[in-house]
């Protein structure tokens, strides 16, 4: 089960033995794994983070997760998300701001013998309080995590109260990087740093096809070398590549390939 406690403080508690799926992260998380570990990649880097350790996601951000829990037990997480007018505020109270374009890997593993840590840990007792929407205890557990982190952390000031939207981008590096997130052309737009309809525009330029129709294909592609090479089940390549549901990729692969991919 999953009990979202608030929208910016959540605790996560699963049974199952792994889960896994994908995220677009809108805003920064600050997280902590109490028990089991959770998996993060990016198309890019994948980053593992035990039971005890401490991590920051930074928004804007597309990501595959796995969540483990350990052999006889339950995953436990919790994890605070900073909203932009959160931080907004808290940029304009404290005069904290972002003095140069920050890069870097989408998560970042953090020292888990800190006070931050120490706070993250200690969150867990504060559940029944926070969970009542509009807690007042809300925004001071969050500002303190803020407090925390950029204590521990002076660097991260850059990422955390920089407010612009994603720049302009190469197209075809991104979509070969990330055409295996199940997410909207709006969304693609949104990240490369173009309105819809400039991103239709340039993506015809650089691809000579439609958005929709090239990212089935790529997907069907990887999906076929995942079958034939890899030998990977149906079940697991699906979401792999970015499709929904297996009936949605079957119909799809039948049609490109002349059979189903369980024929394979």
């Amino acid at each position: 089960m999953e009990k979202t406690v608030f929208p910016s403080i959540k605790f996560s508690c699963y049974f199952t033995e792994s889960r896994q799926g994908e995220h677009f992260i809108s805003d920064h998380v600050l997280g902590y794994v109490e028990s089991g570990s959770t998996t993060f990649n990016d198309g890019n880097n994948s980053v593992t983070m035990e039971a005890g350790q401490l991590y920051f996601c930074r928004r804007n951000q597309l990501l595959k997760y796995v969540k483990t829990p350990p052999q006889g037990g339950e995953f436990r997480s919790v994890s605070v998300t900073f909203s932009q007018e959160i931080l907004k505020n808290f940029s304009l109270k404290y005069g904290y701001e972002s003095e140069r374009k920050s890069s870097g890997n989408s998560c970042l593993v953090l020292d888990n013998n800190s006070v931050l840590a120490n706070y993250m840990n200690s969150l867990r007792e504060y559940e029944p309080v926070l969970k009542y929407p509009g807690s007042p205890l809300l925004p001071v557990k969050q500002e303190e995590a803020i407090l925390l982190l950029l204590k521990l952390c002076p660097e991260i000031k850059d990422v955390l109260f920089d407010f612009t939207d994603p720049g302009k981008i190469d197209l075809e590096a991104f979509m070969e990087q990330n055409y295996h997130f199940n997410v909207g052309v709006n969304r693609f737009a949104y990240l490369t740093g173009r309105s819809l309809s400039g991103f239709k525009r340039d993506f015809e330029k650089v691809f000579s096809i439609s958005p929709g129709k090239w990212l089935v294909q790529r997907r069907l592609q990887e999906a076929y070398y995942l079958l034939t090479e890899k030998k990977m089940t149906v079940s697991d390549i699906y979401p792999e590549v970015g499709f929904e549901d297996m009936s949605h990729f079957s119909y799809a692969f039948k049609k490109r390939y002349g059979m189903a991919p369980t024929k394979i």
